[in-house]
């Protein structure tokens, strides 16, 4: 398909003239993959560095491997409605096992290599799942549950198959998305036909108008997240934009650096962690086109190295699991306004909600209007923790903010928010100036019970190579944060640890962080 967004336009006038098209009959299987093989059968769909070597796949062959396993899938019993989980990393087949399943009507539950054997028994009995489409490596993973796994690659698969696609509508479930469980167990974020579609302005503007001659698009990020497969996979070979598929066990800046190289990679989504990794690393990367970023705010600081280290302006953009790329930054249409994520993405509408639920312009709850299309459907099995997902026609996301003109600033998560000697105070700005100091290679800010201000504000600092995390750092990081922003930010205390708990998507576990120093104080 086309880009949704003129390319010729300025961004008001983007956001004026922007309307949903959903068509009445839509299949992701057919919108990323086999429209494109009757169209452009020898376009380059996926470049896959996954075994070591470059293999080119166009869309003809992706649509090959699509029928032959959704055939298979047929044949062992599935059936439209069924959940089926993916267990696999980057590669063609991955984008196929997905693809299979939408072919069939079935619901993709991605599923992340590098999770427990608690973590996928809760999302498979949850979901009620009977197949797994894994490899070899995930076969092992899954030895003791009672399902029937599928190794395409392994397989006697008939690639001349055209096995029969289901008839979907936008609203027909389509993906089943696990939150990451920030703030409690995981929930089943049920998604339909109509999501790739959502997805598709926000990734175009977040990449300064994807879909350019010579774009190629890559991320470091697993496909098991809707980082991974809605914010660069699906998007990728919906927009006719080669996609990189590169297995890496962990983010390494080398190998980082090469895999762009060798695939001639224009557009990257860095996860902030990616991000913070490479400037420590000091890694510069020119050739890029554009760079995004989401899932934790940037800063000015970060901003202002990725100057230096692309020569671009990354792009910050702003979702949910639930709702995804519903703000975004766009250097090729406004400036960046270093501590804002960016203006609200054509086809939705965002408010900041008071605790009445009323729109407001101080500090309030980010909240999404009823009606975009990157919208969940409901979560599994959980009506109560659906209805309480709405507030009347918004959907509250549970992160707090506030608008700066038409750009909305993130404050942090609601329970993230520092009470402190009547102030409210949100982590990332403190965090953001604890960047600006060379001794600092990550920083997290927590706020932990103190009788007379209500919450203390505590800084947690991984200290860059070369610097000495003694007592003099702590209070030269005091004064840092004091100086630059307000006495009533300032750390009342600084902890230096090795690393700081992260979400397997690359999110500080602030409150796993602050139970920990709790735990700490409560032992000393």
């Amino acid at each position: 398909m086309r880009p949704t967004l003129p390319h010729n336009r300025d961004f008001q006038s983007l956001r004026k003239g922007f309307r949903w098209d959903i068509p009445a009959r839509l299949s992701m299987a057919a919108q990323a993959c086999h429209d494109w093989a009757a169209r452009d059968p020898g376009r380059v769909a996926l470049i896959d560095l996954s075994d070591g070597a470059r293999t080119d796949i166009s869309y003809a062959r992706l649509a090959g491997m699509t029928h032959a396993l959704a055939a298979h899938l047929a044949a062992a019993g599935v059936q439209r409605g069924d959940r089926v989980g993916v267990l696999r990393t980057q590669s063609g087949w991955t984008a196929a096992a997905h693809l299979a399943i939408w072919h069939l009507g079935a619901i993709s539950i991605p599923l992340f290599r590098l999770f427990g054997r608690d973590a996928l028994d809760t999302r498979l009995r949850d979901s009620a799942a009977a197949h797994v489409v894994t490899d070899a490596e995930g076969f092992d993973l899954l030895d003791g549950f009672d399902l029937l796994r599928h190794i395409p690659e392994e397989l006697p698969l008939d690639f001349d198959t055209c096995h029969p696609m289901a008839d979907t509508g936008p609203e027909d479930p389509a993906v089943l998305m696990y939150t990451s469980g920030t703030t409690g167990a995981p929930k089943g974020a049920l998604h339909g036909h109509r999501v790739l579609s959502g997805h598709l302005p926000g990734v175009e503007i977040s990449h300064d108008m994807l879909g350019q001659p010579g774009d190629c698009l890559w991320t470091p990020a697993d496909w098991a997240w809707i980082g991974g497969l809605f914010d660069v996979l699906m998007p990728g070979l919906a927009l006719g934009v080669p996609v990189v598929a590169a297995r890496m066990a962990k983010f390494d800046s080398v190998e980082c650096v090469n895999i762009i190289r060798e695939a001639t990679v224009r557009n990257v989504f860095f996860p902030p962690t990616a991000l913070k990794r490479l400037r420590a690393d000091g890694v510069r990367i020119p050739g890029l086109r554009s760079v995004g970023s989401g899932g934790e705010p940037l800063g000015a600081e970060m901003l202002a190295w990725g100057q230096t280290a692309f020569g671009l302006t990354i792009n910050e953009f702003y979702g949910q699991t639930e709702c995804n790329m519903v703000a975004s930054s766009c250097a090729a249409l406004f400036a960046p306004r270093p501590g804002a994520i960016g203006r609200t993405v054509p086809g939705f509408d965002l408010a900041v909600l008071d605790p009445d639920g009323q729109p407001t312009s101080g500090e309030g709850d980010i909240a999404i209007r009823r009606g975009a299309a990157s919208m969940f459907l409901c979560y599994w099995n959980n009506p109560l923790a659906t209805a309480d997902k709405f507030a009347g026609d918004w959907m509250r996301t549970g992160d707090q903010g506030v608008w700066d003109g038409d750009y909305l600033r993130f404050v942090g998560r609601a329970d993230d928010v520092i009470t402190s000697a009547g102030y409210r105070i949100g982590p990332a700005e403190i965090e953001d100036c604890l960047m600006h100091h060379p001794a600092v290679a990550v920083a997290a800010v927590v706020g932990l019970p103190d009788p007379a201000r209500t919450e203390a504000v505590t800084a947690c600092i991984v200290v860059a190579p070369g610097h000495v995390p003694d007592m003099a750092l702590a209070e030269a990081l005091r004064a840092h944060v004091g100086r630059h922003l307000s006495p009533h930010m300032t750390p009342r205390a600084v902890h230096f640890m090795d690393t700081l708990p992260m979400t397997v998507t690359g999110k500080v576990q602030r409150k796993r962080l602050r139970e920990t120093l709790v735990e700490q104080d409560d032992t000393a």
